[in-house]
């Protein structure tokens, strides 16, 4: 899937896994080695040409946490062109707000449970 990738994208990647938000933290805590059902997540992925939050490559999952500024009547048609480009990958993607990741930890987890497993 990302045979060449450009070096920018990765640098930029790198960063944002270095200025994680706290739902993108607190989920990674959660997803990283293998701690959700024993599978293996990334994050801060690149899958030209976007960065996505968090990728299980044995499932074709995408994760993407959203904060306030997706609420944006830009900011949501911005995400349904993202997803409709990772769905033409045979990727499945999965979205939730940050606010719920923080404060309904057991809502969101139970919920990724249920579509990992269909």
């Amino acid at each position: 899937m990302n045979n060449t990738v450009d070096p920018q994208l990765l640098e930029f990647a790198k960063s944002m896994r270095n200025t994680a938000t706290d739902a993108e933290h607190l989920m990674w805590q959660i997803l990283r080695a293998k701690r959700f059902i024993n599978l293996k997540f990334r994050r801060q992925h690149v899958i030209k040409p976007y960065i996505v939050d968090f990728y299980c490559h044995e499932l074709g999952l995408v994760i993407e946490l959203d904060g306030s500024q997706h609420g944006t009547d830009e900011a949501i048609e911005y995400d349904a062109e993202r997803t409709k480009f990772l769905e033409t990958l045979g990727l499945t993607v999965v979205r939730y707000w940050n606010h719920d990741v923080l404060s309904r930890t057991n809502v969101v987890l139970e919920d990724l449970w249920l579509r990992v497993l269909k």
